[in-house]
Formats: structure tokens, C-alpha cells, sequence
């Protein structure tokens, strides 16, 4: 198993916090560090719906975009128009810090919502 879907599988449950960085609260990029061991950016807003300033925290997290997903990358969605959202891909489906559900939670089969991109650690 891959040892980034197994740390993000271990999360959870972990209730949704906005910027929580622990195992008291995550929100999707928290969820994302602690999985591929990575610090967060401090100050960030993905309500912007900017991608080139997601994707620029993405490549300083030494992150590569690659053509397609493998279990443990990061998947970069837009869940709305002015919304960006990180999931972690398991090979069946997502991990992520789901806000409107309050938890981090696994989802099976493919992003109800549109990937943008697919970032791999280096």
C-alpha cells in the first residue's frame, strides 16, 4: 500500500477544521501535508479560485503536475466556480477534509467534481 494513502487513510474521521494542521482538525491542504509529510503553506485562500497561486504552493511543497493519477497523488478540483479543493487519490477513489460533512472522509470511485490537475511529490 502507499505509504501517502495509508497516512491520509489514517485521518479519518478527523473532524473538518479550516487551516488545522493535526489530528484535531484538517482542512483539505492540512490534510494534504500530514499525508505527504510536507509543511503547509501558512496563509492561503481556495476560495479564490486562483490555480496559478494554488499551483505555485503546490510546486514550492516540491510537487510535479503530472498527466495522470496514481494512488497517493493529489488530485486539485474545482468543487465551484470560485473554489479550489485538494483530494488525496487512493487508486478507487478520494481522501479528503469534506466541510460540508465536517470530517475527513473516503470516496469511492471518481471526483464528482472537475480535476484541474494531478501533482505528484517528488
Amino acid at each position: 500500500m502507499n505509504s501517502v494513502v495509508e497516512r491520509a487513510r489514517a485521518m479519518i474521521g478527523v473532524p473538518f477544521r479550516l487551516h488545522g494542521r493535526s489530528e484535531a482538525g484538517l482542512d483539505c491542504v492540512g490534510l494534504a501535508a500530514v499525508a505527504l509529510g510536507r509543511e503547509a503553506p501558512c496563509a492561503y485562500g481556495l476560495r479564490s479560485g486562483d490555480v496559478a497561486r494554488a499551483e505555485g504552493w503546490l510546486r514550492a511543497a516540491s510537487l510535479r503536475l503530472v498527466n495522470v493519477g496514481r494512488p497517493g497523488d493529489l488530485a486539485l478540483v474545482r468543487p465551484g466556480p470560485l473554489q479550489l479543493h485538494l483530494m488525496i487519490g487512493t487508486g478507487a477513489g478520494f481522501v479528503h477534509a469534506h466541510a460540508g460533512l465536517g470530517r475527513v472522509v473516503e470516496m469511492p470511485g471518481v471526483s464528482p467534481w472537475p480535476v484541474i490537475g494531478w501533482w505528484r511529490a517528488e
